[in-house]
């Protein structure tokens, strides 16, 4: 059935009855598995009882689950879903007129809600299930802020205490943000800090540092493992995370089939994996089963190449080494990432599932530097409405190139992305490309590998 045929609007809405009952987990479908977390004294897979020292009991069931292929959304988390989901899919029918282009492009919005992004759908998650465990909170770690300000809303909803350690160039940078933590009753901490002792060990080691995720998940995990009632909790890389975010992909499965649409190309801007991950996880499941094929493109930034540019090996998730072993694309845990604007892609390694996919064959990968990126936005915000947030401006970028591509070629190839989220907080940034200050700072292949040389040896898990 073609547009003519049936006129797709610029909005497609579901019904909260069109909600998904259950997450996803592309897992099931997958016949070689993400290579499991391992415990970096013993080298053995991680077993519940040791995850659960860090994680609540049944994410950790949730993160070890590889069988089940759906799992239920509790009512109470469908309940707070109703607040903000369904989300549209856009027709861009503007970005299209202004690239003059055959190219049909569709976009999935995720940033209507106080967060700004796409990460409350697993904050809720895991907020509902440390407080059906009866813990008193949950510490974290953000960048932009966006996880931070999502886990602060659902902490409140559930009356838990909410403590997160922000990278502190994000914490100087995005100060509003911060204060939307601190109004939801989150205690906001700039990491790496002197208040716990990784903090000290990482400032004393990177003097001055301007800190990265890496530093200020260590950080959060130390607080979470020290304080009796606590436990820590992430938004992105874990597998858990990308099976709350599967909603994502999920409505937008529900939304593409009301009127006969089929994407040839999947696009998402990539950090630790979890919008890219939640929004492809039904596409790859079909192609999987072998009953689909499309073009997955992951989109990172330069400054930050997981995927590009780095290995495929086991690494810790964070610079203090005190987290398990995951095995997934990364530049090495010590890697500390330029200061600049993309935000919560500025993470050193990538989602096990969304690497071994990659590795697999079922995704492509590319680059960006910011200062592209940022163009690209400003030219997406003018005709489409939206200022998009800078992580999500790598996905709006890479489907503006394969939609010109289309144009050069004549095909009329349909593209779906994520929008993850909204800019608001990001003008700092966007200050910067309007006056012409904003640079781009892209690591050397010496400072890759100075950083992979790092990464824990033992036979099989070589970086050369």
């Amino acid at each position: 059935m073609t547009d003519k045929e049936k006129k797709i609007p610029y909005k497609i809405y579901l019904s909260e009855n069109e909600m998904p009952t259950q997450y996803y987990n592309v897992r099931a479908d997958m016949k070689k598995k993400p290579a499991p977390l391992l415990n970096p004294g013993t080298l053995k897979p991680m077993t519940a009882e040791e995850l659960g020292h860090v994680f609540c009991d049944e994410l950790v069931q949730q993160e070890l689950n590889e069988t089940d292929p759906y799992i239920d959304i509790p009512e109470e988390i469908r309940n707070f879903y109703k607040m903000y989901r369904p989300s549209p899919l856009v027709r861009a029918y503007c970005l299209e007129e202004k690239l003059q282009t055959p190219a049909k492009i569709y976009y999935k919005f995720e940033g209507n809600n106080t967060s700004g992004s796409h990460k409350l759908n697993s904050a809720i998650a895991q907020a509902y299930y440390a407080k059906k465990q009866g813990l008193k909170g949950v510490t974290t770690e953000t960048g932009a802020g966006q996880w931070g300000t999502a886990l602060s809303m659902a902490c409140s909803y559930f009356g838990l205490d909410c403590k997160v350690f922000m990278v502190k160039v994000s914490y100087e940078q995005k100060p509003f943000r911060r204060e939307v933590m601190r109004t939801y009753g989150a205690s906001v901490t700039p990491s790496p800090s002197m208040e716990t002792e990784v903090g000290k060990k990482i400032n004393a080691e990177f003097p001055g540092t301007t800190g990265s995720l890496g530093c200020a998940i260590s950080e959060a995990v130390e607080v979470a493992t020290s304080t009796e009632g606590y436990r820590y909790v992430l938004g992105s890389v874990l597998s858990q995370v990308l099976l709350h975010q599967s909603v994502i992909g999920l409505e937008t499965k529900i939304a593409l089939d009301k009127y006969d649409i089929r994407p040839d190309i999947i696009i998402g801007c990539a950090g630790g994996g979890s919008n890219l991950g939640g929004l492809i996880s039904p596409f790859a499941g079909e192609m999987l089963r072998g009953e689909a094929d499309y073009r997955i493109i992951a989109v990172e930034p330069k400054s930050c190449p997981s995927l590009t540019r780095g290995k495929y090996v086991y690494d810790f998730c964070d610079t203090g080494e005190v987290c398990p072993l995951a095995k997934m694309y990364t530049l090495g845990s010590q890697f500390i990432p330029s200061p600049n604007h993309a935000g919560g892609l500025r993470f050193h390694g990538m989602s096990s599932i969304v690497s071994e996919l990659y590795d697999q064959g079922y995704i492509e990968a590319r680059a960006y530097e910011q200062t592209e990126v940022f163009a690209a936005a400003e030219e997406f915000a003018r005709c489409e409405g939206i200022l998009p947030a800078p992580e999500s401006s790598h996905a709006i970028k890479g489907a503006m190139d394969e939609a010109l591509k289309c144009k050069e070629t004549g095909e009329e190839k349909t593209i779906v992305f994520g929008l993850t989220g909204t800019g608001y907080f990001d003008l700092t940034a966007y200050q910067q490309f309007n006056d012409g200050t904003m640079t781009d700072s892209i690591p050397t292949d010496e400072d890759i590998a100075a950083s992979l040389a790092k990464v824990p040896q033992f036979p099989g898990n070589e970086t050369k």
